[in-house]
């Protein structure tokens, strides 16, 4: 089977750059206030933000360009490398602690997720362990049971920081690729309905995690306490209407809703943008998903098809969690919105992400 070199998809690229400009804007209407109060300086998040997005399009812009059949040779070191990572955050005093969450490692103002980057190495990674052996992935204890270890060391890892959404996010990244790997059906099925009793015990293993739960499900019940994220973000979503209250004049941004440059920040732009703004940010997501999965399925090999399919899950398992927990579908938890919402290392190795998608794209089946 031959491959054809031909032009990267431009509907991948136009719409990823789309989201990450509306981001910024996005990023600076609702931080703008936050930056003067707290650092003197109205765009203090947004040149950290560009900072960011400069280093992750560089990074896209090489894997672009980087053959992605190459990156087998590079799938086990650089796995090793993210757990070292994934392992050495949990380190008093070589890990950053903020808001109760030891999840970041770095040097001065700047700092990195191990988690982020292990999300995109262990997709690598697991494309390459899938695909390596005809036939392995349907054999449970030489296929799907190695992979079930190199998910549960990480995911313990993750919980330990604690990032519960992280976790869950990883896991359905991983059974997608073991779906597309041809796993058996009954094995498949046999992990989702194993996978419930395990997430229970991660929620409820923890105090806040089971208080977050239970305000998910009535936050007026403690509206000052656990429920208070989730009311101010329905606040902003209502007040939005259908044409929004006009960019940068957001009422919730004022204090009122918590974290709302980061993982909240589709409720201001569901406030400032209003319904059909909103829906617009959903239609570009739903595009790019639609173009990577398209990608996965015209891939010229197994490695290519899982390692799209992995990637293109991975943005859209985020998308679905973080608007879950905006507009209270779904429980609390820290995730951010890719592309857009304020965070280094999201944006950088999600771009990562969409530039070897854009490398397999450039290939076809003759």
């Amino acid at each position: 089977m031959a491959r054809r070199k031909q032009s990267p998809d431009f509907v991948i690229f136009a719409v990823a750059m789309t989201i990450l400009a509306i981001g910024m804007v996005m990023v600076y209407s609702a931080s703008s206030i936050k930056s003067e109060m707290q650092f003197k300086d109205a765009l203090y998040f947004l040149k950290r933000q560009a900072g960011w997005a400069v280093v992750g399009l560089i990074g896209m812009l090489f894997l672009m360009n980087f053959d992605y059949w190459h990156l087998r040779r590079y799938a086990i070191p650089i796995v090793v490398f993210s757990f070292f990572l994934l392992a050495i955050v949990l380190v008093p005093g070589i890990g950053r602690e903020i808001n109760g969450a030891r999840r970041w490692v770095g040097f001065g103002s700047y700092a990195i997720q191990p988690s982020e980057m292990a999300k995109l190495t262990l997709v690598i990674y697991l494309a390459h362990f899938l695909t390596r052996g005809a036939g392995r992935v349907q054999d449970f204890w030489r296929g799907v049971i190695p992979v079930l270890a190199i998910l549960g060391a990480a995911g313990l890892l993750i919980m330990g920081e604690p990032d519960l959404g992280t976790a869950v996010a990883l896991a359905g990244t991983v059974f997608l690729m073991l779906f597309v790997s041809g796993a058996r059906p009954a094995h498949l099925v046999g992990l989702a309905l194993s996978a419930l009793p395990v997430l229970g015990a991660a929620i409820f293993s923890a105090d806040y995690r089971r208080r977050r739960f239970f305000a998910f499900l009535n936050p007026w019940a403690d509206p000052s306490d656990t429920g208070y994220h989730i009311i101010q973000a329905l606040y902003a979503l209502g007040s939005g209407g259908l044409f929004g209250v006009g960019l940068g004049r957001s009422r919730q941004k004022l204090f009122y809703l918590p974290e709302a440059h980061t993982d909240f920040i589709f409720a201001i732009i569901a406030e400032e943008l209003g319904f059909i703004g909103a829906a617009v940010i959903l239609l570009l997501f739903f595009v790019l998903i639609w173009r990577g999965y398209k990608v996965a399925i015209s891939a010229p090999d197994a490695f290519a098809s899982v390692l799209a399919a992995g990637l293109t899950t991975m943005i859209a398992l985020q998308l679905i969690i973080n608007i879950g927990v905006v507009t209270a579908s779904l429980p609390i938890t820290g995730i951010p919105l890719p592309f857009i919402s304020s965070g280094g290392s999201s944006l950088v190795f999600t771009m990562m992400g969409v530039g070897i998608l854009l490398n397999i794209s450039k290939y076809s089946v003759v």
